[in-house]
């Protein structure tokens, strides 16, 4: 893979990964509610919620800087298929563990699964394509 593709890569899945932090940050019950989960209103699970939203906006942001930056491309990538792999990985013990989810869940496991697996892999080649510094 060429770096334009990792650009454009690091790019569109560090969009994603910091508009889903955002969201689930400020408008939570919206974002939520696409889902089908209807959030309560008990500061502990508001809590619970936004915690992670941080991590998403941090590694969203982590992944753009990568898509701007070929030298910090790399630790995007691994952070991209740690953040969306992990993701897709704890989506599928729920599965197993507590049944199927709505379609939209599904297609998010799906989603962070292929993201994930592409960040590690291009990680990875990385060390084999890039040029000398």
């Amino acid at each position: 893979m060429t770096y334009p593709f990792t650009r454009v890569f690091l790019a569109l899945s560090g969009a994603i990964g910091a508009i889903i932090g955002l969201s689930i940050m400020f408008i939570p019950h919206a974002f939520y509610a696409s889902n089908h989960v209807t959030l309560g209103t008990d500061p502990n699970l508001m809590s619970e919620i936004r915690a992670p939203a941080g991590w998403l906006i941090l590694a969203g942001a982590i992944m753009l800087c990568g898509a701007a930056r070929r030298r910090h491309s790399k630790t995007a990538l691994f952070i991209g298929a740690l953040v969306f792999g992990s993701y897709g990985v704890s989506r599928l013990v729920s599965l197993f563990l507590d049944g199927i989810p709505s379609a939209a869940l599904i297609g998010a496991l799906v989603i962070e699964l292929v993201v994930g697996f592409t960040a590690a892999v291009l990680a990875i080649r990385s060390d084999v394509i890039a040029p000398p510094h």
